[in-house]
This record gives C-alpha cells, sequence and structure tokens, in this order.
C-alpha cells in the first residue's frame, strides 16, 4: 500500500501538479513516503511548520525538527512559510505539515495561488499534509489528491519483524507473527508497533497469549475513532428465527469472497439494506452473517460522528471506512441508517458526508459487506435506494406463526428448557403480531414468573406472558402497514411465507 502510495505521489509531481493534498493521520509514515517520491523524482523533500518553519527533510520518515532547535525561515504564519516558499529556487516537494487548520486565511490562500506559476517553472511542488484537508475553492482544480491507506498486511509484517529482530527473547519466525499481523490491521504502524512491543512484554514472548493481549489493545485504540466499534457477537444464523430467505441469499454467496469466486467471475459482493418492523431481527442478521462467515464485525455509528468534539463528521467518517477497508474482509454494521443521515436537506455537513458515503458504496474495490438497517422508508434518501449501491433489498416482516414458533423454540433452548416439552404451535398462535424481540421479553418475563414462584418454568406462564404483551402492531399499525404497501413490488421479501403469501394474493 505505501509503495503504491508513493508511486501516485511521483505520477502527480511529474505530471506537473503544483499542489497536493496528502491526506493521513500518520505524519512520520506520510513524510518517509514523501522523501521516496521525492528522490525518484530528483526533487529535494523540504518541511514546513508553523512551530520550526521551513527546513529540509533530514531523513525518512522524520518530521520537523525537534522543539528545542531554532526555528527557520518562515515560522509563524501559513503567509510566511509560503513567502519562504518564494525564497527557494531549487527543485522540491514543499511538505506543509497541519495544513488542515491552516487554510483559512484569505491572505495566505490568495499568496499560494499567486505562487503556482512560480512552482511550475522553477519544478517545485507544495504538499498540504493533514489528516483531512479541505481545499479552498479557490484552489480546488489546482489540487491533486492522495490518501495513505493504513498499513496492510504485508508492511506490518515487516514492521513486526523488524522489532523481534532488535528485541532480545523475540523470534521473527515465530508462527504467531502472521496472527499478530491479522490482529493488529486497522491501526497506524506507530499505533500497531506500541500494541505489539506492549503485548509481547505483558505475554513475556510472541505467543498465543500475546495474539490475545494485541486484540485486546486494538479494541482500546479503536475507541479513539468516534464512528466505529469493534463487536465481538457469538450470535449464529441458526439462532436468528425466520427469515428463510434471506439466509437463503446470504448462503449463496459465503463463498464469494475467495480467488475461485473471482476466476468465475464473481463480483465481490458489495451489501444488503434490510427495511422493516422494528424488532424483527434486522440488526441480529447483521451480527450473525459476521459470526457465518468469520469476518470480524465494525459498527458505523453515524450519529457519533457528528457529536465527537475532536474531529469533524466528514474526518470521522472517512477514518472509519479506513480502518474497515484495511480489515476486510470484514462486516460493516450500519443500524437505523435513515436516522444518521436525516439532516442531508437542510445541513450542508450531512449532505457532504453522506454524498462522499454513497460515492464509497458505489465505487469500493475492499471486500466490505455493508449491512444497513432502516425502520422508516420515509426517511431514507432516494440516492440510497438505487441499484450499485447494495446487492439487495429485503423487506422483515412480522414473524409468522411457523417462525414465531421457531423463534420460541430458540429462546427456550437457550434458556435451558426444551422446546419439545411445550406446545409451540398453540403459543406460536398466542403470540400473533408479536415481534421476534417481544416474543423474546414475553419467555423472559415467564422464566421470571416461574423463578419467583420457587418452581420451573410451565406452558401456561409463557401463554399468560404472550397474551400480557401489547404488540408494536397495535400502537403503530397505519405505520407498518404504510411500510408493507411501500416494499411490496420494491423489495425482497426476506422470509419464504411472505413470498408464499404475495403469490397467493396476486392470483
Amino acid at each position: 500500500m505505501s509503495a503504491a502510495t508513493a508511486d501516485e505521489l511521483g505520477h502527480l509531481v511529474r505530471s506537473g501538479w503544483r499542489l497536493v493534498a496528502f491526506e493521513s493521520f500518520e505524519e512520520e509514515r506520510a513524510l518517509a513516503l514523501l522523501e521516496r517520491a521525492a528522490a525518484s523524482c530528483e526533487r529535494r523533500l523540504q518541511i514546513w511548520s508553523v512551530a520550526s518553519g521551513l527546513a529540509p527533510a533530514e531523513g525518512a520518515g522524520r518530521a520537523a525538527r525537534g522543539a528545542a532547535e531554532a526555528a527557520g525561515p518562515g515560522a509563524g504564519s501559513l503567509e510566511a512559510g509560503l513567502l519562504a516558499v518564494a525564497g527557494s529556487e531549487e527543485p522540491a516537494l514543499f511538505a506543509l505539515l497541519d495544513a488542515h487548520r491552516l487554510l483559512d486565511d484569505p491572505l495566505a490562500v490568495r499568496r499560494l495561488r499567486d505562487l503556482l506559476p512560480q512552482l511550475g517553472a522553477r519544478r517545485q511542488v507544495v504538499v498540504l499534509l493533514g489528516p483531512v484537508i479541505e481545499v479552498p475553492m479557490e484552489l480546488l482544480r489546482e489540487t491533486g489528491r492522495v490518501e495513505l491507506p493504513l498499513p496492510g498486511a504485508s508492511e506490518l509484517t515487516t514492521l513486526f519483524r523488524r522489532v523481534a529482530e532488535q528485541t532480545a527473547g523475540l523470534d521473527p519466525e515465530a508462527p504467531e507473527l502472521e496472527q499478530a499481523v491479522r490482529g493488529a490491521l486497522g491501526l497506524t504502524s506507530a499505533e500497531a508497533i506500541r500494541a505489539f512491543r506492549k503485548a509481547c512484554r505483558v505475554a513475556g514472548g510472541l505467543g498465543p497469549r500475546a495474539v490475545s493481549e494485541l486484540l485486546r489493545e486494538k479494541r482500546r485504540a479503536l475507541r479513539r475513532t468516534p464512528a466505529l466499534s469493534f463487536h465481538e457477537d457469538a450470535t449464529a444464523l441458526t439462532q436468528v428465527g425466520g427469515l428463510g430467505e434471506l439466509k437463503r441469499w446470504l448462503g449463496e454467496r459465503r463463498r464469494a469472497y475467495g480467488e475461485e469466486a473471482r476466476r468465475f467471475g464473481l463480483p465481490i459482493p458489495r451489501g444488503l439494506l434490510l427495511l422493516g418492523v422494528q424488532g424483527c431481527g434486522k440488526s441480529l442478521c447483521a451480527k450473525a452473517v459476521a459470526r457465518e462467515w468469520q469476518f470480524p464485525l465494525l459498527r458505523l455509528d453515524l450519529a457519533a460522528a457528528f457529536a465527537s468534539p475532536a474531529q469533524s463528521p466528514e474526518a470521522s467518517t472517512r477514518e472509519a471506512i479506513q480502518v474497515a477497508e484495511s480489515l476486510a474482509p470484514a462486516v460493516l454494521w450500519i443500524d437505523e441508517i435513515e436516522k444518521g443521515f436525516a439532516a442531508t436537506a437542510s445541513d450542508p455537513t450531512a449532505s457532504r458526508v453522506f454524498g462522499s458515503f454513497l460515492t464509497w458504496l458505489s465505487e469500493k474495490q475492499a471486500p466490505v459487506f455493508v449491512v444497513a438497517t432502516a425502520n422508516e422508508v420515509a426517511g431514507l434518501p432516494p440516492e440510497l435506494l438505487r441499484r450499485g449501491r447494495f446487492d439487495e433489498l429485503f423487506f422483515v416482516d412480522l414473524p409468522s406463526r411457523d417462525e414465531r414458533a421457531e423463534i420460541l423454540a430458540i429462546h427456550l433452548r437457550q434458556r435451558g428448557r426444551d422446546p419439545r416439552h411445550f406446545r409451540l404451535d398453540e403459543l406460536a398462535e398466542a403470540a400473533e403480531r408479536l415481534t421476534g424481540a417481544e416474543i423474546e421479553q414475553a419467555v423472559t418475563a415467564a422464566l421470571y414468573g416461574a423463578f419467583a414462584e420457587s418452581r420451573d418454568l410451565e406452558e401456561d406462564d409463557l401463554l399468560n406472558a404472550l397474551q400480557e404483551t401489547v404488540p408494536l402492531y397495535d400502537t403503530h399499525e397505519e405505520r407498518i402497514k404504510e411500510l408493507r404497501d411501500w416494499a411490496r413490488h420494491r423489495a425482497r421479501p426476506a422470509s419464504l411465507d411472505a413470498r408464499m403469501v404475495d403469490y397467493f394474493a396476486d392470483r
């Protein structure tokens, strides 16, 4: 990945771009690549920061000089830095650090525009370096863009081997090294090295315990990505009641991520959108897919992206996507997606985030399977429903009688009861119009009642709990009917029973 990024930088320089926005959270790694690109283009890398001014780079991967050194020319402001750049005539790449915080100065932007012809004549390039670069409109069409992805497996393997060679007691050829690399995917190179060193120190060497410790460190590190959380869920598809058509569709795509599928001509599955009644298993399915396919499960929280005080929503969402791609193949779960993009019509920031997210959905090459859920069709932007964003749109309705019986059996079995000791058909009839979540709560309520009376669960306990449950359907009947009417000819039923109902209804 790093080599490809260095090549892309080199292509931009040789093609005559005078201004490049280089987005990365890893400053030292980005500078090392810039130095490599500058050398390949027979130019010198010079680094500028508002604190230290302009100076030549001093070795691969090193940022600006230490704080103890005297500030060089151009320190203090972006305008002063550009004046220092204008005074240099040698072919060079000028890396402007923390550029994302400095581009709101209209005088500096004007000076940069005036400097562009001069840069071209001198074979010079200004590189704006920062986590997210919002280029002013005046410079938008003059700016090339490069994004540095998180380190991949091959790069982390090289880094970890180097650390192991330099650390007494660590075997660089240990079989657990590959597991440690897989466990560190999704971290920056610096985070990965620190987590690897700490894990080996805590475990007393590079072994299974070190790999487990590294995974714990990674979960802690991912908490710093506000829009993304790492889930370890034990739910399997066999523990999801009903939804036979959706399960069959997922089963067909289970092997579609390997090289055999590519040779067969199959594209990588993109994802699916689950629309339906609240509490009927949409989120449960997202978790079960990750377990069934043995992929890491990541949850994208759009509300957290907009609420983060540390980063802009664009930066938070972009970082979350970058982490998901680095962990690929992975499942990215977006719960209640309609709420995350509810303000797109009135909020320019939300509109920009939504637009970039849609572009990523359509053009992503990494094997990230996106599972989005929605409860309200009215809140879904029409652009999200266009073919090409997702492979399929499924409608999840209230469970049928057979599905209710299956759900009851699953929850009884999970709580140590044999479903064969209960008349599930009669209980399923009593559970009419209940969602899967309501059936689960009824089973729990029945168990509480039996436990309070110091006896085992009986069928009457379940029957009473089911009859006492007020269905969501009774409260939101009109909304559910509207949802069904909309989905009838626009979405695929997630249940086999629903398909048969539609078939006979059309005769």
